[in-house]
């Protein structure tokens, strides 16, 4: 493969802009090795990253190398670059590694994972890449709690009756089964994702977001959180398995390996203690989206006043598709009638904010990396924590053979998993 070559293969991928992409285009390079542990071309892979360098006539470069491969090869990888890639630290450059999922299959393989990076590279070279961080509504989240006195207030046992966080695909593994067979809807999604972003609904307010310590500040108030949450058991979920999952090639017919999930957390602490927080993925569902949807408690004596019930209020964030923020409240019924009724209070993105640029969650995320913001990546000490919270009920369902129960495709999900949430969730339609 040439250079030529290359930018062929990734130009119809690039937005329709011929002077902009022909620009990015000229700056693409492709660079052939024998194996991520050859030395050889990773001193080749230097000296073309020099040779360029030199060519710009600049005394200062960083280098910046995203690691899209398997975990089984991010220490021979990483070992190769500290050996021959680095940039001259002297001059005050850096270089810094982004290391994408699958951090692990549980907390022992995180760990020698993990140990194999870090006594390579320190932790502030390190960037792990989660993209739910990256996404608009999720990062939207700082400034809504924090910036907005009412929510702030009411953001805690006192007023919430529960908080789901909800992941859905409209589609299969399609082909894909075996590999996603060794990991699962757990994994793949709920472990980390959704999680993820219980941390950012629930932590308390760190001083800083912006600044040098601002992104250490903002883990460490995501790690308080993950401190608070015991481990999972089979008795704090459902878990599902779509109709014609196992006639995926690859997935063995004795698969238990869950296309589906729902699973109830609790967060042990004086905010939040008593609050369900409920996790939801799954594939081949009947619709394709992700939301966070907080219910707040009954208004005290709201039927007896009204003689009606009155639904509960919600606000709900939209991660995708279509970012939007709507607010369900309660108002008067148009006419002579004096009954309740819900109406929301909607700011959809795509309307309220016409024209303005929402870059996707990668871009969003490089461009922190370049930044050396590291409030948007996962730390070492967050992924320990998520997989002691995880790996006892990973190895329950796998080492038992635990049942799952089989819902079709293209419907809400298991059954089981309506009458779970009912227990901490109303419905209101």
């Amino acid at each position: 493969t040439t250079d030529e070559d290359f930018r062929l293969r990734i130009a119809p991928y690039l937005p329709k802009n011929d002077e902009i992409v022909s620009d990015f285009l000229a700056l693409c390079r492709y660079k052939h090795g024998k194996g991520y542990a050859d030395s050889s071309s990773f001193q080749n892979l230097a000296c073309s990253i020099t040779d360029h360098e030199k060519s710009e006539f600049l005394f200062k470069f960083n280098r910046l190398f995203y690691l899209a491969i398997p975990p089984s090869i991010f220490r021979d990888a990483a070992m190769m670059i500290k050996s021959f890639a680095m940039a001259d630290e002297k001059e005050g450059s850096w270089t810094r590694l982004v290391i994408e999922k699958p951090f692990g299959r549980d907390s022992e393989s995180f760990e020698k994972l993990n140990a194999s990076i870090s006594n390579i590279f320190s932790e502030s070279n390190i960037f792990r890449i989660d993209h739910y961080l990256g996404k608009e509504m999720v990062q939207n989240l700082m400034i809504l709690r924090f910036g907005n006195t009412m929510f702030e207030r009411i953001w805690s046992r006192d007023d919430i009756q529960s908080v789901t966080l909800t992941f859905k695909e409209d589609f299969g593994t399609e082909g894909r089964g075996g590999y996603f067979d060794k990991f699962g809807i757990i994994r793949d999604v709920i472990q980390n994702h959704l999680l993820q972003v219980l941390t950012l609904v629930a932590m308390e307010p760190p001083p800083r977001f912006c600044g040098p310590d601002g992104g250490d500040l903002v883990r460490d108030a995501k790690v308080q959180v993950l401190k608070s949450i015991n481990s999972i058991t089979i008795d704090d979920c459902v878990i599902g398995q779509y109709d014609g999952y196992k006639d995926d090639p690859g997935v063995p017919d004795d698969s238990v390996t869950p296309t589906y999930a729902c699973v109830k957390i609790s967060v042990n602490n004086p905010r939040w203690h008593g609050v369900p927080f409920i996790l939801k993925a799954g594939k081949a569902l009947d619709e394709r989206k992700a939301e966070i949807r907080i219910q707040f408690k009954d208004i005290p004596a709201a039927s007896f006043m009204f003689g009606s019930e009155v639904p509960r209020n919600e606000l709900v964030l939209r991660m995708q598709p279509h970012e939007a923020i709507w607010l369900r409240t309660n108002v008067k019924s148009p006419g002579f009638s004096n009954e309740p009724v819900r109406s929301d209070l909607e700011i959809n993105y795509d309307t309220t904010f016409p024209g303005n640029f929402n870059p996707d969650a990668y871009t969003r995320l490089i461009l922190d990396v370049l930044r050396g913001n590291h409030a948007t990546f996962v730390r070492a000490d967050e992924l320990k924590v998520s997989w002691d919270i995880f790996t006892p009920l990973l190895h329950n369902i796998e080492k038992q053979k635990m049942d799952v129960a089989v819902y079709k495709q293209g419907s809400r999900g298991p059954t089981q998993a309506d009458e779970f949430i009912k227990q901490y969730y109303t419905y209101t339609n």
